[in-house]
């Protein structure tokens, strides 16, 4: 499977222009396919979602032309002109959910027998329920076929006449039946008015008021009482606006904005703000209620950190900002208390279930989660673990895991393609405003003094501080003490995963307990050849190693740091020596120990030790083409801290 590591961040400020609004661009694209008149579509969003909507319009048999970055849509007048298709939705549920009705109006009074159109999607969307938006088309006297499980896509349609001037829908389950059939209306409502009722309460009102917005664009007016029912007056067409630009989608706003919040800010996003038509704006009134600083101009939004420096706990109704909640119950992990997501039950007829799979993946992390049928409870933990996020197909899961950087943690997104549904450009964009944990990464031959120069220089950088090598020593001495076999491999990766190491200047300690000489004996030596090639235990310490990528930043030497551990890091730095010069550094450190010590001796196991490092299968020692190099046969200590602190300087702010 692909994923993307994503790297603890320091912090997330900058501007993001939105890409366009999904919600509006679909919408627009039918409105202007069932209008007279051609219409230029521009700032339109290029996805998955909406390139399902334009190659639906298309099959249909109306016009889509490219006009540089625009869109041109001839319309066709209220009625498609190409009624025998098959059409592929994928995971869009706006598509399939207005499409359907634009076509059965399309059908009523078709007199071509071969008529027939089929609408089919990926696995999840015949899983997603449309049974309620068809029980109102077939009171209108649509004709539809269930290709599969009743109620549920694949689906056939018919022709059949429409005639009646009532419909009900439920408004409980998702809006887009309302939207598909008010988006319809003015096609079936063509002598006498259709009157709309809705069933029980309707959800995502925002999205309604979106529909009722374009309609009016382009020239359909609703009336309307309340949110219970809706009236077309006959005698309405659609008629285009001739151009329209798509605004900044506010859902996608929701990432970018919570960055701010919890990254500190200023994060701006452009294409969405005060005048904006679409109701997930509001989401950062939630962020406000939570301690987030929010600022509003016309087309923009801007987000920072609270004030105090911690996000207050929240408990909210969020059935008018559905999608956008998704985004709130990850930023729940940065509050101050366990915070509760009220009247989200249409999560769990989207592209996935959403309520359990945030549930799941927010465990994960180390949060304690209570799920319930319409609404979830959050408790942070006191420190976010890292994680390996599913995505389930589900682009707005990938997304809003993102943000869990701004904690501390490494994030591995599992499928991060998922987000082409909506916006390609992503990770892209949000690594463009964050600003990683940097990490200085150096490597070299033994006994070349790389130890010593990354403690010291760590302690200058106000940096934490990892010495590699020692880490199997470590898990070693740990599973001896506890009497694990050197060969259970299980109980060694779970001792590795949570080992208490700390590297304080030159001093290695095991919890509390300073184990710098205990892990240099023979029996840890030994010890430390045998679980390192157990490969549990080496993907634990994979990800213990980047545990350290914290604070202010990290000074990590040894094996691999730069290549494997850390690849992403700019500061790699090669330290070296002469043979003689490290085995003079080795012989002068021995002595001082008042150990005995012999030169030749020396010379020779740090040349077998150099032969075999280089020629090893695994992570041969070699300095990488992006690595800095430092020979410190001529220099003092001092002066190969000071090259590694001038490496540094560019990337620490």
């Amino acid at each position: 499977m692909e994923f993307i590591d994503l790297t603890p961040m320091r912090k997330a400020a900058g501007t993001v222009r939105l890409p366009g609004s999904k919600s509006i661009s679909n919408r627009v694209l039918l409105l202007a396919a069932l209008a007279d008149g051609d219409t230029l579509v521009e700032a339109l969003l290029e996805s998955d979602d909406t390139r399902v909507m334009k190659n639906a319009i298309a099959a249909l048999g109306v016009k889509v032309t490219e006009e540089g970055d625009a869109l041109r849509v001839s319309g066709c007048g209220g009625r498609f002109p190409q009624l025998v298709a098959d059409i592929f939705v994928g995971n869009s549920g706006l598509s399939i959910r207005t499409l359907v009705p634009a076509i059965v109006a399309s059908l009523s009074g078709c007199d071509d027998p071969a008529a027939k159109v089929t609408l089919s999607g990926v696995p999840r969307m015949h899983e997603r329920p449309i049974g309620d938006l068809v029980d109102g088309l077939k009171q209108l006297g649509a004709s539809v076929e269930w290709l599969g499980q009743e109620g549920y896509p694949p689906l056939a349609l018919k022709p059949a006449l429409l005639g009646a001037e009532r419909v009900s829908v439920r408004g409980s389950v998702s809006s887009q039946f309302l939207t598909g059939l008010l988006q319809a209306a003015p096609l079936v409502a063509r002598d006498k008015a259709l009157v709309i009722d809705v069933e029980g309460e309707l959800i995502s009102r925002p999205y309604v008021e979106i529909t009722l917005n374009l309609m009016e664009r382009f020239g359909v007016i609703v009336q309307r009482e309340g949110w219970s029912r809706f009236i077309v007056q006959p005698g309405q067409r659609y008629v285009s606006p001739g151009r329209i630009v798509v605004e900044g989608d506010a859902s996608t706003a929701s990432y970018f904005l919570a960055a701010g919040a919890l990254g500190g800010g200023p994060v701006r996003v452009v294409g969405a703000g005060r005048r904006s038509i679409q109701g997930d704006v509001k989401f950062a009134d939630a962020l406000a209620t939570m301690g987030a600083q929010i600022s509003w101009g016309d087309d923009w939004i801007e987000a920072r950190a609270p004030a105090s420096g911690k996000l207050k706990a929240f408990d909210l109704d969020l059935n008018h900002i559905p999608d956008a909640a998704m985004t709130l119950a990850v930023a729940a992990l940065f509050a101050d208390g366990p915070s509760t997501l009220r009247n989200i039950g249409s999560w769990r007829v989207k592209e996935t279930d959403r309520i359990a799979a945030m549930a799941t993946e927010l465990r994960k992390l180390g949060a304690m989660v209570e799920e319930f049928p319409e609404s979830l409870k959050v408790t942070p933990p006191a420190r976010l673990n890292s994680a390996v996020i599913d995505t389930y197909e589900d682009h707005r899961v990938a997304m809003c895991f993102s943000l869990v950087t701004l904690g501390g943690p490494y994030v591995r997104i599992n499928d991060p393609q998922c987000v082409n549904k909506t916006f390609p450009e992503y990770f892209a964009t949000f690594a463009g405003i964050t600003t990683p944990v940097p990490v200085v990464a150096i490597d070299g031959p033994s006994a070349s003094g790389k130890g010593t120069v990354a403690a010291r220089a760590a302690a200058i950088l106000g940096f934490e501080y990892l010495d590699s090598g020692s880490l199997y020593r470590l898990v070693a001495l740990a599973g001896l003490r506890q009497g694990i076999a050197l060969d259970d491999e299980a109980r060694l990766a779970a001792l590795a995963a949570a080992l208490p190491a700390r590297f304080d200047d030159e001093r290695i300690f095991l919890g509390e307990e300073d184990v710098t000489d205990a892990i240099r004996s023979e029996e840890c030596s030994v010890g430390a050849s045998r679980v390192a090639v157990l490969p549990a235990v080496r993907e634990a310490l994979f990800w213990r190693q980047r545990a350290y990528r914290q604070g202010r930043g990290l000074v990590a030497e040894g094996r691999d740091m730069g290549s494997v551990i850390f690849p992403d890091t700019p500061v790699k730095i090669f330290l070296t020596a002469s043979v003689d010069a490290r085995a003079e550094r080795r012989y002068k450190q021995l002595i001082d120990k008042g150990m005995a010590a012999n030169m030749d001796e020396l010379l020779k196991d740090l040349r077998d030790r150099d032969a075999r490092d280089s020629q090893r299968a695994v992570a041969p020692l070699k300095q990488r083409e992006d690595a800095a190099l430092l020979d410190t046969s001529g220099m003092t200590i001092q002066q190969a801290v000071d090259f590694v602190i001038g490496q540094a300087a560019a990337f620490v702010k």
